[in-house]
């Protein structure tokens, strides 16, 4: 084993969690070092454990491929936030722990007892977490605020899914849980913020992540676009910016940009195309966008004989970055893919090794990240209220038989 040191060794999570956005954005509080304790409902449990696709071992007992995937490295206990005990108990974790990350339904925790406000004045170095559909700290709370949301909502009232597809067909989503993960990642980093701020202050704070405001930003560009210039940029139509897009070769799809008349001018000499440099057709991005159709045909001209694997090769040396659309398959076979150690392997004692992707960050003073499996359903319940709390064995047994854990 490594003896570098992990980021967060000696932070301690709390995740109040369920479905994507919280579990991601612990899981890489986790990978770098952080303890999380999953709180989970006793029988239950994080939704995501029934939901497939299912990995199945020899046993026979399947376990859901995305929990798998986002509970790497943490810890399962049980326990009933509806009962007083249950409460009283996860009030007691809260003065050991550092970080409270939850992404319940606005105003779940409230009514249980268990807000902010509540666990601030049980422990106020918390940084409590919430990630929402709109947002949650006071001052900031709009009239959407008590909506539930999922991430495809973000997506749509972002305007990111009014840009994506086609002119002539209905807006589309991105790919499924983008904003679920993109927002678990800027809570993370909240919580990050907070940890260092409390060093100075010796005090926590409230982390608002809220889905909308992610995906807004996110769409940075429609937003400058639109300041600037005061147009809205559509669907499947660039105006600023050509050729941008996927371009079919003999073996698949090359992904090409060009985003200035420097690439435009290395583009043309080395597809042998150099009377296109002056071409007024051609003089620059906005040009090239409303001739998009004759641009098109050159390029694809150019690719028709050839396969990605050449068409790469021959563009990127002349400094025009290009890449292959990958499948699946192809992302899990690139060499790069492997040498950066993109996919970690994940060994589950119930279904056997499977490889899932690493945390994106790599830190040259941190070790690689560890690989435990996602945890058993209250599995670790006993021993972290024993170990933390300091509850002896008749008092588990007396939990459990009261259902509170």
């Amino acid at each position: 084993m490594s003896d570098k040191p992990r980021p967060l060794a000696g932070v301690r999570v709390l995740g109040v969690e369920q479905y994507m956005s919280a579990p991601y954005c612990t899981m890489l509080l986790a990978d770098a070092g952080a303890e999380v304790i999953k709180v989970e409902r006793p029988g239950q449990g994080d939704p995501r454990r029934s939901i497939g696709p299912f990995a199945e071992g020899e046993s026979g007992m399947p376990v859901a491929g995305g929990f798998m995937a986002y509970n790497r490295n943490k810890k399962s206990l049980t326990l009933n936030l509806g009962a007083e005990e249950g409460k009283e108990i996860f009030k007691q974790l809260v003065e050991v722990s550092d970080v409270v990350v939850e992404n319940l339904r606005p105003g779940s925790m409230a009514r249980q007892g268990l807000d902010y406000p509540t666990l601030k004045s049980i422990n106020p170095k918390l940084i409590y977490a919430a990630i929402s559909g709109f947002g949650r700290l006071e001052g900031y709370d709009g009239p959407y605020s008590d909506r539930p949301a999922f991430d495809i909502v973000a997506e749509a009232m972002s305007g990111i899914m009014n840009l994506v597809g086609y002119e002539d067909k209905p807006p589309s989503w991105t790919i499924y849980g983008l904003a679920d993960i993109y927002s678990g990642m800027c809570a993370a980093l909240g919580i990050l913020e907070a940890l260092y701020m409390r060093e100075s202050t010796n005090e926590g704070q409230f982390v608002d992540s809220s889905m909308l405001d992610n995906m807004i930003s996110l769409n940075e560009r429609m937003v400058m676009l639109y300041s600037v210039t005061g147009k809205e940029p559509r669907r499947g139509q660039l105006r600023h910016i050509y050729p941008r897009g996927a371009y079919e070769c003999s073996d698949g799809y090359l992904a090409v940009n060009v985003p200035d008349n420097l690439i435009w001018k290395r583009l043309c000499e080395t597809i042998g195309r150099v009377d296109l440099i002056g071409d007024p057709r051609c003089a620059d991005g906005a040009a090239r966008a409303s001739n998009a159709r004759f641009i098109d045909g050159v390029i694809e001209t150019w690719l028709a004989d050839k396969t990605r694997t050449e068409a790469e090769a021959i563009l990127n040396e002349r400094g025009v970055p290009v890449g292959p659309v990958y499948t699946a398959a192809d992302v899990f076979s690139d060499p790069h893919v492997e040498v950066r150690k993109v996919l970690v392997e994940i060994e589950d004692p119930e279904v056997g090794k499977y490889q899932f992707a690493r945390t994106p960050v790599v830190l040259s003073g941190s070790p690689e990240i560890e690989t435990n499996p996602a945890p058993r359903l209250g599995q670790h319940t006993e021993a972290l209220i024993a170990d933390l709390l300091g509850y002896e064995k008749a008092d588990l047994e007396r939990l459990k038989q009261a259902e509170v854990i």
